[in-house]
């Protein structure tokens, strides 16, 4: 495969080649207006991540006729609990494709931006999880996304791995939506309080990676490499339905649930196939203080998709 010279991301525009862009962050991504100039953007249809032989090949073509600056990895097998069953699939879509992307993006010295999660760390304890602490996935998909971490890292080319938590959009299935539903059309509703993270729009896990991809400075620059990234805050899933509810109920929505009929629940009484992390707290510090970025609290994302909701309501 032959190389080219070294890219650097830090241009006026970013030329992005996106992968998964039928997934909340692929959505976000190509729906950013941050100076992101898509110049190619490719669902499993036109890339399908397991199929492993073919990956490298049909990626190299896409570089070659896009001629992208960055390449931004937002494909994932994310079916957490079905994942259990499924280990060695995900293990192919969440290890091995992320490092046949992260060999060609290195080879070609493009830089990649890749996603990972929170489900890496076992939950243990009540502190908020930095980049440094020893991962302890405690489920098939946990496993799979820790080893797409370290082949994207033993690729050797630039990368940003962005850690992340419960992430939400006006766009796909998730847990704001999901509870937005429910709550007009229930009495009761029963959600887990002994998980605490950080709710995260995906519109956050664009614009901020676009900023440190402006900053950084080419191949030299120390600043590559692994960070969390979540909003400011944390509340557990109850705390996170509660204020959803209030919200949606101040701006009209037609919901059903009494604020004291959103029930707290252990995560005992809410059996699912694949263990959760009870602590899902990242830690944000380094990226903060990396690039000189504030990130806004957790509110402010759940805020701004209903808006956007409630525009097409």
């Amino acid at each position: 495969m032959p190389t080219k010279t070294a890219n650097t991301a830090k241009t006026a525009e970013l030329d992005v080649l996106l992968l998964g862009a039928n997934g909340q962050v692929g959505r976000a991504w190509s729906e950013a207006r941050c100076g992101v100039n898509m110049v190619a953007a490719t669902d499993r249809a036109g890339l399908d991540l397991a199929d492993l032989e073919s990956l490298g090949e049909t990626l190299f073509d896409l570089v070659q006729a896009s001629r992208p600056n960055v390449i931004v990895n937002a494909a994932a097998y994310t079916a957490v609990d079905r994942a259990e069953d499924e280990e060695p699939l995900a293990y192919a879509v969440n290890a091995l494709a992320p490092g046949i992307i992260a060999s060609v993006a290195a080879n070609l010295g493009l830089p990649l931006v890749h996603y990972s999660t929170d489900y890496v760390f076992d939950g243990h304890g009540d502190a908020p999880f930095v980049e440094t602490d020893a991962p302890a996935p405690l489920s098939a998909y946990g496993r799979s996304k820790l080893a797409g971490e370290r082949a994207v890292q033993a690729a050797g080319g630039k990368h940003l791995i962005l850690r992340t938590s419960w992430v939400f959009s006006m766009h796909g299935q998730n847990f704001l939506k999901t509870m937005l539903h429910l709550a007009q059309t229930r009495d009761q509703l029963r959600v887990v309080n002994d998980q605490i993270g950080a709710p995260t729009p995906a519109e956050l896990l664009v614009r901020v990676p676009v900023d440190m991809l402006r900053q950084l400075q080419g191949v030299s620059d120390p600043r590559w490499g692994l960070y969390h990234l979540c909003p400011a805050g944390y509340t557990s899933w109850h705390g996170y339905a509660v204020y959803l509810i209030e919200r949606a109920r101040a701006m009209g929505w037609p919901i059903r649930v009494a604020e004291k009929a959103i029930i707290g629940i252990e995560s005992s009484e809410f059996p699912v196939k694949a263990t959760r992390p009870l602590n899902s707290r990242l830690a944000t510090d380094k990226l903060q203080q990396a690039f000189d970025i504030a990130l806004p609290d957790w509110q402010a994302g759940v805020d701004q998709v209903l808006q956007s909701l409630e525009s097409v309501r």
